[in-house]
């Protein structure tokens, strides 16, 4: 039995699901609402929610897509009880999770959040061409229309920053200084670049697409800012065997054996951006003929 962790709607999921319903694989999809109870039956560890079940010794592999397991926990009136039960649950629920982690898998809930900073110095420390970068709280140090800014975090987005309005942050060129200091963020020098180069990483293999994206204004310096009216060339690129070997040797050095990897091509090097441990694919799959939603339901 498979066993995927995903979200309500997210289409990705559907569609290896697709391929796992033709190939004839039975599976359970937990969603993000689900709140799970860890019960115990003949000597089996068996979790329950509102709409699924099974025991964990059924489940022989798990795809994490997005979200996460939820677990109902109980309180105490006695302070000291509730302080030891909460450790009793904590690590009964933390051997439930590193249990499920164990079992053959794409991609693992405990650490599908990366630190940039931290993936930053690790690939330098296999060889990657990096783009020189610093973290500042004011612009003494930034060349105007040479540096740019990023989110530190991995996820751009901002939920709610209006009234049923979402936002996101963009990668973006400095024109002009601020006088005023800031919170800590992150600043990289620009590289001018030939193309952009999205990898997605299974298990070892690298299946990459070039994005033409710097002979449009809008798409220069961010390819997400999408010109749905000329969208960008998407095509099969095959990376040097020296990069696609980095990039192995930098995601099992991070427990990952699936997510997308962000270079940009310039003259004769190839700089590494950043990694998406949950990237999105369907697009570079379709684009260049990858067939990767299979390739996930033939791994599982």
């Amino acid at each position: 039995m498979i066993l995927i962790i995903s979200k309500n709607n997210e289409i990705t999921t559907t569609e290896v699901i697709k391929w796992l319903i033709v190939m004839n694989k039975k599976f359970i999809r937990v969603h993000e609402d689900e709140v799970f109870e860890i019960n115990t039956l003949k000597k089996r560890i068996l979790l329950k929610s509102y709409r699924n079940q099974f025991f964990i010794d059924e489940i022989s592999a798990v795809w994490y897509r997005r979200g996460g397991i939820v677990f109902k926990t109980l309180n105490y009136q006695n302070q000291a009880i509730d302080r030891y039960m909460f450790e009793v649950q904590h690590w009964l629920i933390d051997y439930v999770i590193k249990s499920l982690e164990g079992k053959r898998h794409i991609n693992k809930q405990s650490n599908s959040h990366l630190n940039k900073l931290l993936v930053l110095e690790k690939a330098k420390q296999i060889g990657l061409d990096v783009p020189p970068y610093f973290l500042a709280e004011d612009m003494e140090d930034v060349i105007i229309d040479q540096t740019i800014v990023k989110p530190i975090t991995g996820t751009p987005i901002v939920d709610h920053i209006q009234e049923n309005q979402n936002g996101i942050m963009y990668t973006s060129v400095i024109e002009q200084k601020k006088e005023s200091s800031f919170f800590i963020s992150f600043f990289q020098e620009k590289i001018e670049k030939d193309f952009e180069i999205r990898s997605f990483y299974l298990n070892g293999k690298v299946y990459s697409t070039a994005i033409i994206s710097q002979n449009d204004e809008k798409t220069k310096i961010d390819h997400r800012r999408y010109n749905s009216k000329i969208p960008n060339r998407n095509v099969r690129y095959k990376l040097p065997a020296e990069i696609e070997h980095k990039i192995d040797l930098l995601m099992q050095s991070l427990d990952l054996n699936s997510g997308s990897v962000d270079f940009i091509k310039s003259a004769d090097k190839f700089y590494f951006l950043e990694i998406n441990a949950i990237g999105q694919f369907l697009g570079m799959s379709e684009a260049c003929n990858y067939d990767l939603e299979r390739e996930i339901a033939a791994y599982l």
